[in-house]
């Protein structure tokens, strides 16, 4: 599934399978949950949304079932850490 970087509210990723109608959203924390039963009108709101974050919330969160799923955003690096690291 391709993933498109966002960022609102605490969301930094969403993608979505028009075949199996899976909506994944990717958390700032690095969790994921996969959205069933998702229409292509939801995605298409969502991924254009200016306030990504309260559509989810307001649209997708409590409307559609979701399980935990393994995150595929890249998380930032810190240049510090290879300074720190041991």
């Amino acid at each position: 599934m391709e993933m498109k970087r966002i960022h609102s509210g605490k969301l930094r990723a969403v993608g979505y399978d028009a075949r199996q109608r899976i909506l994944r959203v990717e958390f700032d924390d690095g969790s994921a949950i996969d959205h069933a039963g998702v229409g292509d009108e939801i995605w298409r709101r969502l991924s254009s949304s200016g306030s990504a974050w309260s559509y989810y919330r307001d649209n997708v969160e409590e409307e559609f079932s979701g399980q935990k799923a393994a995150a595929s955003a890249e998380k930032k690096s810190n240049p510090l850490d290879e300074l720190f690291r041991k």
